[in-house]
């Protein structure tokens, strides 16, 4: 099994690889969708291990010679978000299971996160304490990790945790991390694009393409009608995908 640790010290080591060989025995599952999620207590901290479904077959030599894997790109995307000042839970490891000419199974490790809530939370409850504010603050973030280039594909509601702090400052953090691209310098188009996936809310839109467009000097009014020209498109492709596979099952 090939693992590669974070540079910081990590006194865990030997224990991190045991949790890895007992991983289908132990640990608190938090999620079992296409991959698995779970949380592992150690003497000095939880840590979240994210196990990414075996590939099928063709993607198994993909990854074994030609691309990174999942795993691989969620550690070095964290390193590379970290190193930025951009919040995430903190990477660890990653490790890798080959057989052969094969590809197995791969797993990403970082410390575990106690958070207040996501951004898919504010969706579902207009009335949310603080709501407003929240997503100006949300904008903002958003706003950095552009200014440093990076383009999350998956920006999606919950892939963003939140903590509360004080004097309601709120502090964001990014997971499923291992689809990202990085620019030099991202253009508008690319950075409006960018908020197409958070919501289909135009009250939603409207405040952070408001924000938006106060943060970067814009005109207001043609941010708003791009950004939700881009959520339109987004959400009638999403559905048109769902129903596509609803066909295909029956």
């Amino acid at each position: 099994m090939k693992t590669v640790f974070s540079e910081h010290p990590i006194s865990d080591k030997k224990e991190i690889i045991q949790l890895i060989k007992d991983f289908s025995s132990k640990g608190d599952t938090i999620s079992e969708a296409r991959n698995t999620i779970k949380i592992f207590a150690l003497p000095d901290k939880k840590i979240n291990v994210k196990a990414f479904k075996k590939p099928h077959f063709i993607n198994k030599i993909v990854y074994r010679f030609f691309r990174k894997s999942k795993a691989q790109r969620s550690f070095e995307h964290a390193q590379i978000l970290t190193e930025k000042g951009i919040g995430t839970p903190k990477p660890l490891a990653y490790l890798q299971e080959s057989t052969g000419l094969l590809f197995g199974k791969s797993y990403y490790v970082s410390e575990q996160l106690d958070y207040d809530l996501t951004y898919r939370d504010i969706i579902h409850d207009p009335t949310f304490p603080n709501r407003h504010e929240i997503l100006k603050q949300f904008t903002l973030f958003t706003h950095k990790l552009h200014e440093n280039g990076i383009e999350f594909l998956d920006h999606s509601p919950g892939n963003t945790l939140i903590t509360v702090g004080k004097n309601n400052q709120y502090n964001f953090y990014l997971v499923d991390l291992n689809r990202m691209k990085f620019h030099k310098k991202m253009d508008y188009k690319t950075r409006i694009k960018n908020f197409k996936k958070l919501t289909s809310d135009k009250n939603m839109v409207a405040t952070m393409s408001g924000e938006y467009a106060k943060i970067t000097g814009n005109d207001y009014h043609k941010t708003f009608s791009d950004m939700w020209e881009n959520t339109v498109k987004f959400q009638q492709h999403y559905h048109q995908k769902r129903a596509w596979k609803k066909k295909l099952k029956i």
